[in-house]
């Protein structure tokens, strides 16, 4: 993909070594770019931010490392609208030649209110679930599905659901699933309260960290990033990357949204993506958007535009090891002074 954007694009001669990441914005936000021949991509841009240090440069090529897409949408309690907004954001991740499509919390829907919400929901055995076995199986790729409204196996009784992060492979199998552990029950000022608890079991236990095309992923969701020790104890159980798929708020979002994202890429040195929710879902709620990837610098190196749409970014999990070994934190840690992390993940 042959792109010049600024002056720090590799592409225009800048110090550029860094830049990893694309940007697909709808059609009527930008005017059209000069691409490569032969590649049809609607509307693409690269987003350049300070370089990497010149002795952590990418060594490979970076057309020869994994691609990945952040898919963001507008959640509305329309389940099949929902679906083929979903399904057209990865077709497209697919044919751009992603390995990993990441869509964002609450992509099934949102509802308006925690009775809909139950009304709504489905088991992963569900048809929703098998709609999007199929699109991964059509597309060959993974899908980190990021949180999806489960009716468990103990549905029956306590008529709650969990919210559950689904990871499916290229063949459409479900690799792993992992159940929000902090529930968002918070009142901000604005922004209106929030109480998932009303319709939302926390889960039991963190998953460890799955082997897929682009690296090892953590599995996270949303309000799970305000707590580093989750992201620590998935780090040090193998994570390359962590993922946290989201539906921001429009107070709290512009505050701790970015900053949140890179201080979990920066004190993980992992690769962070964080697919989210945008814009107004109904009259009663609406999320702040800016899905981005941040790499282990704390650099963002893709970031969605205002509405629904994807960016694209490259993993080097070659530049995370070269930054692990310059700057060897977990090796440095104490906890004869501040205690461990607890028990090891299974």
């Amino acid at each position: 993909m042959c792109v010049g954007a600024c002056a720090l694009c590799p592409l225009r001669g800048g110090r550029g070594e860094g830049r990893l990441g694309f940007i697909i914005r709808p059609p009527h936000q930008l005017l059209p770019l000069l691409l490569c021949p032969g590649l049809r991509i609607p509307r693409l841009s690269v987003l350049c931010a300070q370089p990497r240090p010149r002795a952590m440069a990418i060594s490979s090529s970076s057309w020869e490392l994994p691609l990945v897409a952040v898919c963001q949408v507008t959640s509305t309690p329309d389940k099949p609208e929902n679906f083929k907004t979903c399904a057209e954001l990865v077709r497209e991740a697919a044919r751009l030649g992603a390995c990993l499509a990441f869509l964002p919390e609450a992509f099934d829907f949102i509802a308006r209110d925690p009775a809909e919400t139950l009304r709504l929901s489905e088991p992963l055995g569900g048809n929703l679930l098998g709609e999007y076995t199929q699109l991964a199986r059509e597309c060959g790729l993974w899908l980190s599905l990021g949180g999806f409204h489960e009716r468990g196996q103990d549905w029956e009784q306590t008529q709650k659901i969990y919210n559950c992060h689904v990871l499916l492979n290229n063949e459409g199998s479900v690799v792993a699933t992992y159940r929000k552990t902090h529930l968002c029950d918070v009142e901000i000022p604005g922004q209106g309260p929030m109480r998932e608890s009303n319709s939302t079991i926390p889960g039991p236990s963190l998953e460890s960290p799955v082997s897929t095309p682009a690296g090892k992923i953590g599995l996270a969701i949303c309000y799970d990033m305000r707590f580093p020790e989750l992201s620590l104890a998935l780090a040090q159980a193998g994570a390359e990357i962590l993922t946290y798929p989201s539906a921001f708020g429009s107070v709290t979002g512009p505050a701790h949204w970015e900053v949140l994202l890179r201080a979990r890429a920066i004190e993980t040195q992992c690769y962070v993506v964080a697919a989210a929710q945008c814009g107004r879902h109904h009259e009663k709620r609406a999320s702040y958007g800016h899905s981005m990837v941040v790499d282990p610098w704390g650099t963002v190196v893709a970031r969605c535009s205002e509405g629904p749409g994807l960016c694209l970014a490259r993993i080097d999990l070659n530049y995370l090891r070269q930054l692990r070994q310059h700057l060897p934190v977990f090796q440095h840690r104490r906890p004869d002074l501040y205690g461990s992390l607890g028990h090891p993940l299974s």
